[in-house]
This record gives C-alpha cells, structure tokens and sequence, in this order.
C-alpha cells in the first residue's frame, strides 16, 4: 500500500506527458501540412470525373504536334510535378500533354474504394482524358504508375495508342513492403500514425529518402522543391499512399496473367541498379507478356529514369508513335553519361517489390 499512491501518480504524469506529446506532434502536422500546402499550390485545373475531381495540368495540342497525345501517371509517394517538370519542356510544342494527380495524391480528390486499387485509378484518369477531350494517347507510366499504365491498355485499350514504362512496379514480388505502410493502411491506428508521427519523421527524411531512390544517380539540386514530394507527408495524401501500397501486391497477382492481352506498341525503360524495385520481376516480366515489348536496360541507373534519361525516354515516346528510333543507340549514349555516378543511399529505401 505504501508504494501504489507513487506508483499511480507516477503513471497519470506519464500518461498526461504522452497525451501533450501526441497533441503537440498532431498540432504541428496540421501547421506544416499548411505551410507545405502554401508552398505549393494547384498548379492546374480540378477535373470532374463523377462526383468527385482530379487535379491535372493540360496543355492542348499544339498547331507543331508530331506525336499523339500523352498522358503521364506518377509513381507512389509523387504527384503531377514529378512528371511535369522533367517532361513538358522537352516535349512542349510537339504533343497535347496531361499530366495528372492520382486519385487522393497532390490536390487530387481521393473518390470511393475503388480508387484503392490501380484499376480504379485508371478509370479515373480515363474520364480525365475524356473531360478534356483526349480519345487516344500514349500512356507513360513511372513505378506505381506503370501499374495503372498496365490496367488501362487492359481495359481501355481503345485509349491507347502506345506505352512507355519508367522503372514499372507491374508483378507480385517476393517479401513485403515497408512497416510504415502496413501500419498507416490500418483502419485506426494508421490514422493515428498519419495525423500525429508521419510528417514530422517524414520531413526528417525527404532528402535522404530521395537521394534512395535515385542512387547511384545523385539527386537534382532543385528536386524536392520543385517536385514537391512533402506533399504526400499531408496525413490523408500518406495515408491514402499507403493504402494504394498496400494492396499492390495481391491486385498485380490477380491482373498480371492478363497481360497477354495487351497489344499497344511497348518500351520498358528499366536501371540495373534499381533499389525500390526488382526490374528483374517487373521489367522482365512485362517484356515477357507483351508481344513485341522492347526492354531498354541501362547500367547504372537507379529507379528514375525519367529524371535521369529523359532524353531517352523521349526517344522512347517517339518510338511508340511510330518514328524509325534506334533506341539502343540512344541507350547508350544515356549509359555513358551515368559512368561515373556514385551516389549512395544511406537510409532506408521504400521498396514495393
């Protein structure tokens, strides 16, 4: 009896400190998630898809155009300007651009369940493509995006005209992904983890984190802020992240066998130093279940080819228009320039197969 009155006090200070801690952390997420918000705004317009809206930039078909339309999906973690900014002024007078927020990603609307899965997501951004008048396009897809690439000549291949995968995340891999995503794709306590812990670790480790993810190639100087990826530490943009994370893996079991049945012209642009993603699964594998794919590997290129190769990947577009493109030449010339890249990763990579 002489010790319970300490020992409970004791625990109402721990557990008062606690509950100032998690109001303290939850109180600074939603003031960073502002100033983040602030720093970057929509850049482009708010697209009804069918109660509820996507955010995209469009640039409409110029009177020069020499390629189809294109339409660019970003990976997991991004957002529109992750595309945009290495892309459109590169192509800009050559081809009508959509560059587009998935659902519940940058200042995209998130929509219903079935944007928790790629096939969803596709549908989305098909409707996008139809609101702004876009019949037919060359879809070109990064990571995650290369997914919803997959999904839409699969079920909208009257859309597509030809595909460009970047670095794609397309076929069941073997192990998990990352603790962070398991726990926030949680119905309560990845809510908790959103709102209170996500943006204050997630801040910590924007650089890093990025310099993962181009390794070995080193980071653009100007990346994150031009790229903004501090959107997606927003607690319902994370969480929304880690649920579309989550269930990757069993939607690419059950939807890779159909592969088969896609016929638009292919380019799979891959690194053999890709950290995040395991090229030798989903690089090799769309290569192997699309007829006439053509797998571009590149040494030294980590799991950003459309940073790092641009010129490469352009080439690609063209070469899915139609154009006679030698794109082992313009391989290599994009593999000498990575010779001597040797930027490392020092934290942990956010692997999805």
């Amino acid at each position: 009896m002489l010790f319970q009155r300490p020992i409970l006090t004791t625990m109402i200070y721990v557990l008062a400190a606690l509950l100032l801690l998690i109001a303290g952390l939850a109180a600074l997420t939603i003031v960073k998630s502002r100033e983040i918000e602030a720093s970057y705004p929509p850049v482009g317009d708010m697209i009804d898809v069918g109660g509820y809206r996507l955010h995209a930039v469009h640039i409409p078909r110029p009177d020069t155009a020499d390629l189809p339309a294109l339409v660019f999906i970003h990976g997991a973690s991004g957002n529109l300007r992750d595309q945009m900014i290495p892309f459109r002024f590169k192509l800009e007078g050559r081809a009508e651009m959509l560059f587009i927020d998935r659902p519940g990603h940058g200042w995209s609307e998130r929509g219903g369940a079935e944007n928790n899965t790629p096939d969803g997501q596709a549908d989305a951004i098909a409707r996008a493509m139809r609101a702004k008048g876009i019949s037919k396009a060359i879809i070109i897809g990064h990571s995650f995006g290369g997914a919803i690439t997959a999904s839409l000549a699969l079920d909208k291949p009257e859309m597509i005209a030809g595909l460009v995968f970047l670095a794609p995340a397309t076929h069941p891999w073997p192990g998990g992904i990352a603790w962070y995503y398991r726990l926030t794709s949680m119905p309560a306590i990845g809510q908790l983890f959103a709102n209170v812990l996500a943006l204050p670790a997630g801040l910590t480790r924007l650089e890093s984190g990025s310099a993962c993810v181009f390794a070995p190639n080193p980071t653009p100087g100007d990346y994150i802020t031009e790229t903004a990826p501090g959107l997606v530490l927003r607690p319902k943009a994370f969480r929304y992240n880690a649920i579309d994370v989550s269930n990757l893996k069993p939607y690419l079991a059950r939807v890779s066998p159909r592969y088969t049945e896609i016929t638009a012209p292919t380019v799979i642009i891959t690194g053999d130093s890709d950290s995040v993603v395991l090229a030798h699964i989903h690089s090799e594998g769309l290569a192997r279940d699309i007829e006439g794919a053509e797998l571009i590997w590149i040494r030294n290129l980590g799991h950003k080819p459309d940073h790092v190769t641009t010129g490469l990947a352009v080439r690609a577009i063209e070469k899915v228009a139609g154009r006679d493109v030698d794109l082992k030449a313009a391989a290599a010339l994009a593999e000498a320039a990575l010779v001597n890249d040797h930027a490392t990763c020092s934290g942990e990579v956010s692997s999805a197969g």
